[in-house]
């Protein structure tokens, strides 16, 4: 009995592979083994980088904060251990969040927060 083998299943995946590849430089983009390498490797860093993005959000709201409360006289530091006492259950996405966009009521806050 001749050999069987699944040609239009093997085509669809390297089709698909391709298709996802599309836009990557030079041999990247149209040869099979340097693609599928290429597409493995963009794999792990789109894994590794999306919890990367989340200590980076988290780094960028602690500086915001910290230019905001400078303004009043504080150090970030100083700021979220009195926050911490008095109860405030604000976090950082939030607070940054006011800083830039609602000075008045962070300070509102930061005022609330000194006593």
């Amino acid at each position: 009995m001749p050999r069987s083998v699944n040609v239009v299943a093997a085509r669809a995946r390297r089709k698909r592979l391709m298709k996802q590849t599309r836009g990557y430089f030079l041999s990247r983009s149209n040869v099979w083994t340097v693609a599928k390498n290429a597409r493995e490797k963009a794999l792990v860093y789109a894994y590794r980088d999306r919890r990367v993005k989340k200590r980076n959000f988290r780094a960028l709201w602690i500086q915001r904060i910290n230019a905001a409360v400078r303004m009043q006289g504080l150090s970030y530091s100083q700021f979220m251990g009195m926050i911490h006492k008095s109860g405030v259950e604000l976090n950082r996405k939030v607070l940054a969040d006011l800083a830039m966009n609602n000075p008045t009521a962070f300070e509102a806050i930061v005022k609330q927060v000194k006593k």
